[in-house]
């Protein structure tokens, strides 16, 4: 399964969490209209599923491990806070706090998502320094180097197992005798998401993207690409049918996921929309791998040869030289005409599998796709170019 590292500010913070099974991620207020923050973070909850894990991160150190559980009606893992906490124009002072799934103070109105996971097997008093963590399995590691200016980070399940990895080693002490006196934190998660579950019968907080999206359309396109991105893993993430049938179904999706050797993180390449499914009862052997640039206006053939660097960057980085793994989508509201006529070119590659005997093969699994917004659905339309 997937992981998220969530960076808090205190070690009270901490306890809070790991011992209610809850984390809400406090965002500034929206001022009557979405910002790039905003929607990448909900584009981040968007892709939560149950069974993915959970750590946190304080002043160098690397907490865990819990394992996000689903609740509620809509038997998912994430929340809306508020039934209203995906408009942009709600002020805090229009939201009781008594309709809040999450209470922490003053502060709780600008928490407005919110996650729920159990202890996987404890959450552990004793963490790891980030540089143990990265040196424990250097090769895992691709997201965490590039952890910076983020509320949370998500990683894919080989990451994930290398945060688990290191975490166990790191405790096995506890795991002989959990028992032990301050070695994990009090478990009162059960209590809590019973009285969450109370209030999700009542009122619906299902996590929806319809608002982001209404929020920053103007005729059929989106003003902002992380909207597009919302919207596009929203739909995949629901199995939307129609999205589904275009793009494919998908065991893990990210976005804004590095695609460069490492160098200073504000130079990094990344991939707006990430993803791969396993082989069918042999999880986690991957059998397919996504790839997605998204342009909300008009696309180029420059956009078309950014793609395939992304393309060269997968076949080596996790597909280990074979293209035929890769599956590329160029989405746009239209292309322009050098990008349908260079498609052909640009998007093909001839590569060589096999050993004895050696066979030539060409590669060009790279999709045209024209997107939509529908305000009165609240929903995206894909169609190819």
């Amino acid at each position: 399964m997937a992981g998220y590292l969530m960076s808090l500010d205190s070690l009270a913070s901490l306890q809070l969490y790991a011992t209610n099974g809850v984390y809400a991620t406090k965002v500034s207020a929206p001022d009557g209209r979405w910002r790039l923050h905003h929607e990448a973070t909900f584009a981040d909850y968007a892709t939560m599923r149950p069974g993915d894990n959970i750590y946190f991160f304080i002043e160098r150190q690397i907490y865990g491990i819990g394992e996000m559980v689903p609740l509620g009606p809509s038997n998912e893992c994430r929340f809306l806070n508020h039934p209203c906490s995906a408009r942009p124009d709600l002020s805090a002072a229009a939201i009781p706090e008594s309709e809040l799934l999450w209470r922490e103070g003053t502060e709780s109105v600008q928490q407005p998502w919110l996650c729920l996971f159990k202890p996987a097997p404890h959450l552990f008093t004793s963490g790891i320094d980030m540089d143990d963590m990265l040196s424990s399995n250097p090769r895992a590691f691709k997201m965490l180097r590039a952890f910076w200016k983020l509320s949370f980070l998500k990683f894919d399940d080989e990451e994930n197992l290398a945060f688990k990895s290191a975490l166990l080693k790191h405790n096995q002490d506890v795991l002989r005798s959990p028992a032990q006196a301050g070695k994990v934190y009090p478990e009162a998660w059960e209590q809590q998401h019973q009285a969450i579950g109370a209030k999700l019968q009542i009122r619906d907080h299902t996590f929806k993207p319809e608002c982001f999206l209404d929020a920053c359309y103007e005729g059929t396109r989106l003003r902002h690409e992380m909207a597009l991105e919302v919207g596009l893993l929203s739909q995949l993430v629901s199995k939307d049918k129609a999205t589904a049938g275009l793009f494919g179904h998908w065991d893990y999706l990210s976005h804004q996921v590095v695609a460069s050797p490492f160098k200073p993180i504000d130079y990094m390449d990344k991939m707006d929309i990430f993803g791969y499914s396993f082989i069918a009862g042999y999880e986690p052997i991957r059998s397919q791998v996504l790839v997605a640039e998204l342009k909300k206006d008009d696309a180029t053939s420059g956009d078309l040869e950014q793609l395939m660097k992304y393309v060269d960057w997968i076949k080596d980085e996790y597909c280990y030289g074979d293209y035929s793994m890769i599956r590329a989508f160029l989405v746009a509201a239209n292309f322009s005409a050098d990008a349908r006529v260079q498609k052909s070119e640009l998007a093909s590659r001839r590569y060589i599998t096999g050993r004895r005997p050696a066979v030539s093969r060409e590669w060009s699994d790279l999709s045209l796709v024209e997107y939509t917004y529908d305000p009165t659905a609240k929903r995206l339309s894909f169609s190819l170019a």
